[in-house]
């Protein structure tokens, strides 16, 4: 039998506070889509006004081609300033995913086996300045991004899918083409930019271009819950 003191609370369930469903106005403010809202379809290249009409927590499917980008690029962009003209891929309005490929050649073509999203962090010193000298309208990843990047989002009307982690080989099978490669030789094919053509790629809007970010929200209300815990 559970001794518990009159208005006391049962040891059980101490650090258990009960949850407020969020108000109208808290929902709109996060810009949070709906629970259970049906994944939308989105064309790549992204327009402005698609990624201005995402909201942190909506489901999309996405169709058309992107580029992939790790470190290597990513500090080969920023640092060596190589015009636009001179990479063979159109940036402006593109879709950059954090990752690196794996593939397989076959006379002279490219076959992915794998294509699960980087750790998007690793970029986080250099992605607001591809987004902003290159156009990029959307960046896909895993593990979101820090302020730079959130900024550098809303200035632009840009916006950051999370992919599924743990998926590669799923993922790679929603790229139905790897259309061509830049800077194979000098990187290595995993460090490379390559130009995928995809089919209902699926992901997450968890930063959008209206400077909510869902991995921020998530970080400030596990402070604020942990100070309670700690508090007692």
């Amino acid at each position: 039998m559970v001794d518990r003191k009159p208005g006391g609370r049962c040891p059980w369930t101490m650090g258990r506070e009960k949850r407020r469903a969020p108000s109208a106005a808290e929902k709109q403010e996060a810009g949070a889509a709906a629970p259970g809202a049906a994944a939308r379809k989105l064309r790549l290249p992204l327009s402005k006004e698609d990624a201005l009409s995402l909201h942190v927590g909506e489901m999309v499917l996405l169709s058309g081609q992107m580029v992939t980008g790790r470190d290597r690029v990513h500090k080969f962009l920023v640092r060596e300033m190589p015009d636009k003209k001179d990479i063979p891929f159109a940036l402006e309005g593109g879709v950059l995913y954090h990752c690196g490929p794996l593939l397989t050649k076959e006379d002279d073509t490219y076959r992915l086996i794998a294509a699960g999203p980087t750790t998007s962090m690793r970029v986080e010193m250099y992605e607001a300045e591809v987004i902003r000298r290159y156009g990029i309208r959307g960046v896909v990843g895993k593990g979101g991004m820090g302020e730079e990047t959130r900024s550098a989002l809303q200035e632009a009307g840009a916006v950051y899918f999370n992919a599924v982690s743990g998926a590669a080989v799923y993922l790679a099978d929603r790229i139905k083409r790897v259309v061509g490669g830049w800077m194979v030789e000098e990187f290595g094919a995993p460090e490379a930019m390559w130009l995928l053509e995809v089919e209902d790629f699926p992901a997450v809007v968890t930063m959008d271009a209206h400077g909510n970010s869902l991995h921020r929200t998530i970080e400030e209300a596990s402070r604020k819950n942990l100070r309670k815990l700690i508090r007692g």
